[in-house]
């Protein structure tokens, strides 16, 4: 059954299975919603079942009172729950095909502020109104090295993400980690300064791993080791964006913390919210730079 608001179990750990209450378990009968622990959860129709409902209930579906199966953040267990991640680096690959082939195509989705520089006429850039390279940026890639580095940390990482947050929470992170580092790149590098690559994003996605480890109580120092080699590249090692990454990494730590610590019973309100509020930063970051180019 549902923990009390506000005790400690509700705050600081995930409920425990019913009939195994060492176990900590994020999903829950369809029938009885009680919390159910893998070695209790019995296949149905939707979702999952445990042995008393299986043993005892007759019929099919949900009981009125019933909650659908739910992941850790609150978001709905998936058959497939790398679904998104198979998808992003789907996206990635196809773009990253179509510049290999069309060498000239990179140049209209790389991240600039404007070109050419002055005094020449701006005829391109974000300055210029092309915000859509904030996106498209995320998506692009010239060397095959950054590529494969990418997609490698998006795989490792997105995949348990994507499972513990839920799909549309997970594209939440996703995105909102990316768009705030792009933002900060476009706020902090020179206006001629092109930048490209999903690292933002993936740099959000640590952040949100090493938060989800803590809500967990896992051993951290294999998160935070690998977080702290790949900071030593960022700033060790010419032509990275580091702002990118230190925007992707705030982003995604403070879309993490709201992930995994909002109460149940404003916990949509509380994650959607603080997305929408990365996203406004990242706005405005975009409209003073703006500003101050043109």
């Amino acid at each position: 059954m549902d923990q009390p608001v506000g005790s400690p179990q509700d705050a600081q750990s995930l409920p425990v299975c019913y009939r195994h209450p060492d176990r900590e378990t994020g999903v829950r009968c369809t029938r009885c919603d009680r919390p159910i622990c893998p070695e209790c959860m019995i296949s149905a129709s939707v979702g999952f079942q445990c042995p008393e409902c299986v043993r005892t209930g007759s019929g099919t579906g949900h009981a009125p009172d019933a909650a659908r199966p739910r992941t850790l953040a609150g978001g709905s267990i998936a058959a497939d729950p790398r679904l998104i991640t198979k998808i992003l680096i789907g996206i990635n690959l196809a773009v990253f095909i179509a510049v290999k082939a069309s060498p000239s195509l990179v140049h209209d989705l790389y991240l600039i502020g404007t070109w050419p520089p002055a005094p020449f006429q701006t005829t391109s850039g974000v300055a210029d109104g092309e915000w859509y390279r904030l996106v498209t940026s995320m998506f692009t890639h010239e060397a095959i090295w950054h590529f494969g580095f990418n997609m490698l940390s998006l795989w490792w990482l997105g995949g348990p993400l994507e499972a513990a947050l839920g799909r549309a929470r997970y594209l939440a992170l996703y995105f909102g980690s990316g768009l705030a580092g792009s933002a900060l790149t476009y706020l902090l590098a020179a206006p001629t300064t092109a930048s490209l690559g999903a690292s933002g994003a993936i740099f959000g996605l640590f952040g949100a791993t090493a938060v989800l480890m803590r809500r967990l109580q896992y051993d951290m120092r294999p998160i935070i080791a690998l977080l702290v080699i790949n900071l030593i590249f960022t700033f060790g090692w010419s032509n990275i964006a580091w702002q990118a990454h230190i925007g992707g990494l705030v982003a995604g730590v403070v879309i993490g913390y709201a992930m995994v610590h909002a109460p149940r019973e404003r916990r949509s309100l509380i994650q959607y919210g603080t997305v929408a509020g990365v996203l406004a930063v990242a706005v405005l970051l975009t409209v003073l730079r703006t500003l101050q180019l043109t």
